[in-house]
C-alpha cells in the first residue's frame, strides 16, 4: 500500500509553548506579589488596580487559563496530529484558536485589575469575554473533531478520549454557569440567585478543576509519559475504567464545596457520596501512569523529563486523595475557609499541572528543533528548586490551616470563645505566610531557569515549522462490530458515538443536582422579612464585588457553636434570594461579614477603609483610600434595578423612579452619622473649604463610594430577627 506524505504543523505548537512560558511567569509573578501582600499589606497602598482583591482573580485566571490553558493547547495540538497521523484540520482555525485565546487573556489582564468582575470563582470575566471564550472554545473543538474525522489512524488512543471529554464538558460548564443579564458593556448579574447560584457556580468551579485542570492533563499524561519513558501504557483496560468512571463521577462532586452551608442537605450528601467514590478512578489513573514507568526506573534517575512527570503524577495522587477526604463532613468542618484549602489547591496546581507542563515542554522542544535539551544540569536544578518550592509552599499552609481551625473553635471553661478576636488567629500564622512566600519564590526561580533552558535549546537547534510525515491512508471498514471485536474497541473507532456517550455521562450528574433548584418552587424556604437591597446598598454591593472583598471575607455562618458565638445566627437559604451573584466566599483571611450590619458605627467603617490597622491592630487588610475619594457613579442604578426585576427581584416601578432620591436620602443619613466623629467633621469641613477657595469641584460625602459600601455592610444580616439572639456574640 502506497504511503501518503503530509506535514505536521509545528508552528502552532511552538506558539502555544511560548505563550505558556510567558503567561506562566506573569501568573506566578502576580501570585508571588499577593503572597508578599499578606506580609506587607500596604505594599501597593493607594493604587486601586494593584490592590489584593483585584489582583487575586488576575492570578488565578492567569495561571489556570493562560499558563495551563496554553499548555493544554500545545500538548493537544502536538499529540493529536501524531496520534491521528494527520495535520490539524484547518491551519486558520489553529491560528484563530491561538490569537483569540491570547486576546482574551490580554483582555482579562486589563479588565480584572480595573475591577470588572462577576466575583464568581474561576469565572470572573464579564459577559463579553464569556461569549468570546465560548466561541474560541468551539473553534478548538471544531479543529479537534475535524482532525479526527480526516485521520489516517482508525483507532482513537486513550488521550483522544480525554481531549474529547474536555471539549464537551468545558463547553457545557461554561455556558450554563455564565448565564447572566447584561447591564452595560462590563457589568452583568448572574441569572441565578443565592443558593441556586452557589450550586451552579461550584458545579462549574469544581468541574473546571476536573475538566480543565485534570482530564486534559490525564490525556497528556497518557501520551507524554509513555513517549518519554519509551514504554507502553501499563493497562489498556484500566485506562477504559479510568476514563468512563472519572467523567461520570466527577461531575457530581461540586456540592462538597458547600458543606454546612445553606444548600439543602440532600445536595450536600450527594456531593459527599460521589466525592468519596472519586478516589477510585483518580488513583486508578495515577497507578496507570506510575506503572507505565515499570522497567524505566533507571532512566527516571537520570532523565529530568521523567523526574518532572513522576512528581506530577504523585502530586495528582496526593491531591485526589485529599479531595475526597476534605469532602467528609467532619474533615470539612475543620478545613473549610482555612489555609488548608490553599495548600490543597496548590499541590495540584504546582505539582500536577506545573510539573507535568514543564516535563512536557522539556520533551517537546528538542523534538520541535531537532536537537537535544541544552542543559540536563539546569533542568535538574529547575526540578529540585521547584520541588523544594512546592514543599515550602504547601506544608506551612497545612500547619496554618490546622492552627486557624483549632483557634476558631476553642472555648474557655465559662463557655466563651478563647480567641474572640479574629485577628488573634491571623497573627499566629504570619510565620507560615513567610514560608509560603519563600516557597513561591523558589518555584518561580525554577521556572525562570526552565525558560532560559528552553530558549537555549531552541537556539541550538533547527526550527522545523512543517514536519514531514507519512502514513497509509485510512481503509474503509464495516461500521458494525465484528465477532472478535470488543465493544469498546469498536467504540474507539466511532468518534461521534464516543463523544455522544461521554456527553450523556457528564450531563446526568449536573441535571440531577441543578434542575430541581430551578423548577421546584419551594426549594428555598421563603423568609418574609427579607427584602431587596435599596439602590444605595445595591451600588455598595457592586463596589464590594469590584474590589474583590469576597476573596477574603465569607458571608456564610455555618451551624457550629463556635461560628454562632463569633458571628451570630447561622445562615438560612432564604436570606440570599436577592443575591445576584451569591457572595458566600471560599476563604477567611478576615472574619465573616454576614451579620456585620449594625455591629460597628459608620465612623468605624470609614476609618477601617482609610487605615485598617487604626481600627484593628495587626490587621493585614490593605487600605481602600480611593473609596473615600471617588464619586459614586449613579448613572446605571435604574438599569441595574430593571435588570434585577428581570431576574425576579420585586422592585416596583415607583422604587426605580425614586432611586436617585432614595440614594440621596440614605447617603445623607450616613453622612450625618459620620459627623458625630469630631475628627471627621473637622477634616471634612476643611476639605470643603479648600475646594471652595481653589475653585475645585467638591463631592459631598453622601455621593462618595465609601458611603454606598457602608450602606451595604450595615444592611448585611439585618433582615432576619432571631429570637433570643446572642447579643454578646454580635458585639464581639
Amino acid at each position: 500500500m502506497e504511503l501518503q506524505k503530509f506535514y505536521y504543523d509545528n508552528k502552532i505548537v511552538s506558539k502555544f509553548i511560548i505563550a505558556t512560558l510567558v503567561w506562566g511567569i506573569v501568573g506566578m509573578s502576580v501570585g508571588l506579589l499577593l503572597a508578599f501582600m499578606f506580609l506587607f499589606p500596604n505594599l501597593t497602598d493607594g493604587i486601586s488596580w494593584l490592590s489584593f482583591g483585584r489582583l487575586r482573580p488576575l492570578h488565578t485566571n492567569a495561571v489556570i487559563f493562560a499558563f495551563v490553558g496554553n499548555a493544554i493547547f500545545a500538548g493537544v495540538y502536538y499529540s493529536t496530529q501524531r496520534l491521528l497521523k494527520a495535520r490539524m484540520w484547518k491551519d486558520w482555525l489553529s491560528n484563530l484558536n491561538f490569537w483569540g485565546w491570547q486576546a482574551i487573556i490580554v483582555g482579562a489582564a486589563i479588565t480584572l485589575p480595573l475591577g470588572y468582575t462577576t466575583s464568581k470563582e474561576y469565572a470572573e470575566l464579564e459577559w463579553p469575554f464569556d461569549i468570546a471564550i465560548a466561541l474560541i472554545w468551539v473553534v478548538f473543538g471544531a479543529n479537534l473533531i475535524g482532525t479526527i474525522l480526516k485521520r489516517r489512524q482508525r483507532h482513537l488512543y486513550v488521550a483522544i478520549w480525554f481531549y474529547l471529554a474536555t471539549f464537551v464538558t468545558v463547553a457545557v460548564l461554561h455556558i450554563v454557569n455564565s448565564m447572566e443579564i447584561a447591564v452595560s458593556a462590563f457589568k452583568s448579574y448572574s441569572a441565578y440567585a443565592g443558593v441556586q447560584d452557589a450550586l451552579v457556580q461550584w458545579w462549574y468551579g469544581h468541574n473546571a478543576v476536573a475538566f480543565f485542570l485534570t482530564t486534559p492533563f490525564l490525556g497528556l499524561m497518557y501520551y507524554y509519559v509513555p513517549k518519554a519513558a519509551n514504554r507502553p501504557v501499563y493497562s489498556y483496560r484500566l485506562s477504559i475504567v479510568h476514563f468512563w468512571s472519572l467523567i461520570f463521577i466527577y461531575i457530581w462532586a461540586g456540592p462538597h464545596h458547600l458543606l454546612y452551608s445553606a444548600l439543602p442537605d440532600w445536595a450536600q450528601n450527594l456531593g459527599v457520596a460521589f466525592s468519596v467514590m472519586l478516589i477510585a478512578p483518580s488513583w486508578g489513573g495515577m497507578i496507570n501512569g506510575l506503572l507505565t514507568l515499570r522497567g524505566a526506573w533507571d532512566k527516571v534517575r537520570t532523565d529530568p523529563v521523567l523526574k518532572f512527570m513522576v512528581v506530577a503524577i504523585t502530586g495528582y495522587g496526593m491531591a485526589t486523595f485529599e479531595g475526597p477526604m476534605l469532602s467528609l463532613k467532619n474533615v470539612n468542618a475543620i478545613a473549610h475557609f482555612s489555609d488548608w484549602i490553599i495548600a490543597h489547591v496548590h499541590v495540584g496546581a504546582l505539582a500536577w499541572n506545573g510539573f507535568l507542563t514543564f516535563g512536557m515542554i522539556y520533551w517537546m522542544v528538542p523534538k520541535l528543533f531537532k536537537t537535544k535539551l541544552w542543559s540536563l544540569k539546569l533542568a535538574n536544578v529547575h526540578f529540585w528548586i521547584g520541588t523544594l518550592g512546592i514543599i515550602l509552599y504547601a506544608l506551612p499552609l497545612y500547619v496554618a490551616g490546622f492552627v486557624q481551625a483549632s483557634m476558631w473553635k476553642q472555648f474557655n471553661p465559662d463557655g466563651t470563645l478563647t480567641y474572640g478576636n479574629f485577628l488573634e488567629t491571623v497573627t499566629q500564622i504570619m510565620p507560615m505566610y513567610w514560608m509560603r512566600a519563600i516557597g513561591g519564590t523558589l518555584f518561580i526561580t525554577g521556572a525562570l531557569i526552565g525558560v532560559y533552558n528552553v530558549i537555549m535549546t531552541a537556539r541550538s537547534g533547527v526550527k522545523v515549522t512543517d514536519e514531514l510525515a507519512e502514513s497509509a491512508p485510512l481503509q474503509k471498514v464495516t461500521k458494525k462490530r465484528t465477532n472478535k471485536e470488543g465493544y469498546h474497541t469498536w467504540l474507539e473507532r466511532r468518534p461521534v458515538k464516543l463523544t455522544i456517550y461521554a456527553t450523556i455521562a457528564i450531563l446526568i450528574g449536573g441535571a440531577v443536582q441543578i434542575v430541581p433548584s430551578l423548577i421546584v418552587d419551594d426549594y428555598i424556604p421563603v423568609i418574609s422579612s427579607v427584602k431587596p437591597y435599596s439602590p444605595l446598598e445595591l451600588e455598595g454591593r457592586d463596589i464590594y464585588i469590584r474590589e474583590g472583598c469576597v476573596g477574603c471575607h465569607s458571608q456564610m455562618v455555618r451551624p457550629f457553636r463556635s461560628e454562632v458565638e463569633r458571628y451570630g445566627e447561622y445562615s438560612k437559604a432564604g436570606e440570599y434570594v436577592y443575591d445576584h451573584p451569591f457572595l458566600w466566599g471560599s476563604k477567611r483571611t478576615g472574619p465573616d461579614l454576614l451579620r456585620v450590619g449594625g455591629k460597628y458605627s459608620d465612623n468605624w467603617h470609614l476609618n477601617h477603609f482609610y487605615d485598617p490597622q487604626s481600627t484593628s491592630s495587626g490587621s493585614i487588610m490593605p487600605s481602600y483610600k480611593w473609596l473615600i475619594k471617588n464619586k459614586l457613579d449613579k448613572s446605571l442604578t435604574e438599569a441595574k434595578m430593571e435588570a434585577m426585576v428581570t431576574l425576579g427581584v420585586p422592585y416596583s416601578k415607583e422604587d426605580i423612579a425614586k432611586a436617585q432620591k432614595w440614594m440621596t436620602e440614605q447617603g445623607a443619613q450616613i453622612e450625618k452619622n459620620l459627623y458625630s466623629d469630631p475628627d471627621f467633621a473637622k477634616t471634612y469641613e476643611a476639605d470643603k473649604k479648600y475646594a471652595k477657595e481653589n475653585g475645585e469641584d467638591f463631592v459631598e460625602m453622601r455621593n462618595r463610594e465609601v458611603v454606598a459600601v457602608i450602606a451595604y455592610l450595615q444592611r448585611l444580616g439585618t433582615d432576619i430577627k432571631i429570637k433570643n439572639a446572642n447579643e454578646t456574640a454580635l458585639n464581639q
